[in-house]
């Protein structure tokens, strides 16, 4: 506030008027001013630091110009001390409930008007003072939120990099089944007509998406000759890799004892663990069914086995999108949750764009030489 503070005085008594500029014209920039007409003209191209409002006036009413002033946004938060000839309770009670800031009854005492201006421009300049640290504070906080967001986008990148380090023949794989995690989320967030149990927030939504990329965590676990073998596994060397959502579950079950009110974490955790079940019970490694199985790991669940499909690896060609499709259709409800097939067979267009995407970021030597 630089200068006198400007104070609008609105009255269409002129002797009330004069008395209220000359008890404030000393120490603040009086504007009189003789009906709420012209006071809200005036306000139209200036503002003013406060209003002395009469409550009774001919052309427009004390409430009617206090119900403007607040209806426009550069003058709501103006303080208004109302002026009035009549010690009327209700009218005061109602206009402090309109938003009044004080109300004064003539005549018009000067310790008394000197006061109250003193103390409402006080807690307006307070109040002002008070918005603007709010606002830095929010700022600050919006900034630092995002930094953690950033922060913990690279963490999880991070971790899928190192999963993806151990395994260079699946050249994408991870970016891939996260592309198909999210069509599927999009899709399930936008159908108003989705069955029961298919509810996800926005939150949830994204965090499904953020953590499908960490759904095999677990295979940092897994030796290096069997998850690296360019050769059809054993029955012993699958039942080794069928641990690799056991090992992500631990490692994700450590972090959420420490920090319990992370739903986020919990996600991860569903993920891991769960994207190998089937909708039948026959999958692993708790042998889970239906809706027993989190929503999560029945997303990633369609998401990754189509990838696995039309990807080369080095014991299978990669099949075409209508045979991956084929087949995961034909596991609908026995492999796959049969609402979520339906979402597959609706949006292919998009999962054979997704599957056109290749990771291009080099591999690392040390990947392979790593001993167990």
């Amino acid at each position: 506030m630089t200068g006198k503070p400007v104070i609008l005085i609105v009255d269409d008594d002129p002797v009330q008027l004069n008395t209220v500029v000359s008890i404030l014209q000393k120490n603040y920039n009086c504007v009189p001013v003789s009906s709420g007409k012209t006071a809200l003209q005036f306000l139209e191209n200036r503002l003013a630091d406060l209003i002395l409002l009469d409550y009774n006036m001919p052309d427009m009413t004390g409430i009617d110009v206090l119900t403007a002033i607040q209806e426009t946004e550069h003058t709501a938060l103006i303080p208004v001390i109302f002026l009035t000839g009549v010690d009327d309770a209700e009218g005061e009670v109602s206009a402090l409930r309109m938003g009044a800031s004080d109300y004064i009854v003539k005549p018009i005492r000067p310790a008394v008007l000197l006061t109250r201006v003193k103390a409402q421009l006080e807690l307006s300049k307070s109040r002002m003072n008070m918005e603007y640290l709010i606002a830095e504070r929010t700022e600050e906080l919006w900034h630092a939120n995002e930094r953690l967001k950033k922060r913990e986008d690279s963490t999880l990148q991070l971790l899928a990099r190192i999963t993806d380090m151990r395994d260079e023949d699946t050249g994408g794989h991870i970016l891939r089944t996260t592309g198909y995690t999210e069509i599927i989320v999009k899709a399930l967030r936008e159908d108003p007509n989705h069955p029961e149990g298919y509810e996800l927030s926005e939150e949830e939504g994204q965090s499904i998406v953020k953590c499908a990329k960490l759904h095999d965590l677990g295979k940092i676990a897994i030796p290096d000759k069997i998850l690296l073998k360019p050769a059809k596994l054993t029955d012993e060397e699958f039942a080794v890799i069928k641990m690799h959502p056991v090992y992500g579950e631990r490692f994700f079950s450590d972090f959420i004892k420490s920090d319990s009110e992370d739903p986020f974490l919990e996600t991860a955790r569903e993920i891991t663990y769960s994207h190998h079940e089937k909708w039948n019970g026959t999958g692993y490694p708790l042998g889970l069914s239906g809706k027993n199985i989190p929503l999560s790991g029945r997303i990633v669940a369609i998401a990754d086995v189509y990838d696995a499909l039309v990807s080369e690896r080095p014991y299978k060609k990669p099949f075409s999108h209508e045979k991956a499709a084929e087949i995961i259709v034909s596991d609908s409800g026995r492999h796959f949750d049969p609402y979520l097939v339906d979402i597959f067979v609706a949006h292919q267009e998009e999962f054979i764009e997704v599957s056109k995407i290749k990771d291009n970021i080099p591999k690392y030597e040390f990947a392979h030489s790593m001993s167990y």
